[in-house]
């Protein structure tokens, strides 16, 4: 790794059966090798995933039981996308999803693979982290970012927004590893990006919700953002309690 705009990444992106890795199956794949000059290799497949797919998942992707009859299956594609991705440094929106779907894939298939190890960029928690954008969804940076459209919610179309998404939220990096290194630390986010206060600043939330929330298995970023809003709470941030030397005796 050194400069960001020499560096070769991977940009991926799956659709699924569900939105469990570890049981839903994989039934689209699209990935594309680039640089921030060229792209250098593109994958893309539909897969059988030899299993029903729920109305509520295609009523997102598309993709019906019937486009995916003889379609190859994952065990026949996963050799030659996994070849593809070792080594190189992956990019995704919400990426953790699509690495542990298809590190599940690869175990049901006993295919050996190194993905789960592999360095990535999230380019959800890039979005967040650049703080410009009010709702941190693709199709939003898009829009954001004024890119133009690639039609369907489908995996290629996907990837190809989304590296141009990477770059404009790289621009404030020279070096990818800075923006390793930048991603470590959690991000404080402005607003609660879900749930029945979506939306709403984290001093506007009611502390009860606060409290369940806290202990809910939510990204690291969003935990962070709920336990700093109960911590600011706790201190109270009233005038007197902020200037006073002895507010903390």
């Amino acid at each position: 790794m050194g400069l960001i705009h020499k560096d070769i990444f991977v940009c991926l992106d799956c659709e699924s059966t569900g939105l469990d890795p570890q049981t839903d199956r994989l039934i689209e794949v699209a990935a594309k090798k680039f640089t921030f000059e060229e792209v250098l290799q593109e994958f893309e497949t539909l897969v059988n995933p030899e299993c029903d797919i729920p109305q509520i998942s295609q009523d997102i992707h598309n993709i019906s039981k019937e486009m995916l009859e003889g379609k190859p299956k994952a065990i026949d594609i996963l050799p030659e996308l996994l070849k593809m991705i070792d080594g190189h440094i992956l990019v995704g929106h919400g990426i953790g999803f699509d690495i542990a779907l298809i590190a599940a894939e690869a175990k049901r298939c006993q295919i050996p693979n190194k993905i789960e190890k592999q360095p990535f960029l999230d380019t959800l928690r890039m979005a967040r982290l650049y703080g410009e954008s009010p709702i941190n969804s693709l199709e939003r940076l898009r829009q954001h970012f004024n890119i133009q459209a690639e039609g369907a919610h489908r995996a290629m179309n996907d990837v190809t927004v989304n590296i141009e998404v990477f770059k404009f939220l790289s621009k404030s990096y020279k070096t990818t590893e800075q923006l390793f290194k930048i991603l470590e630390k959690p991000i404080k986010l402005k607003m609660m990006p879900l749930g029945k206060h979506k939306g709403r600043r984290f001093d506007e939330i009611p502390l009860e919700y606060l409290l369940w929330a806290e202990r809910k298995n939510f990204d690291q970023d969003l935990l962070y953002s709920i336990r700093s809003e109960l911590r600011n709470r706790k201190k109270g941030n009233g005038f007197e309690q902020n200037c006073s030397p002895f507010s903390s005796l």
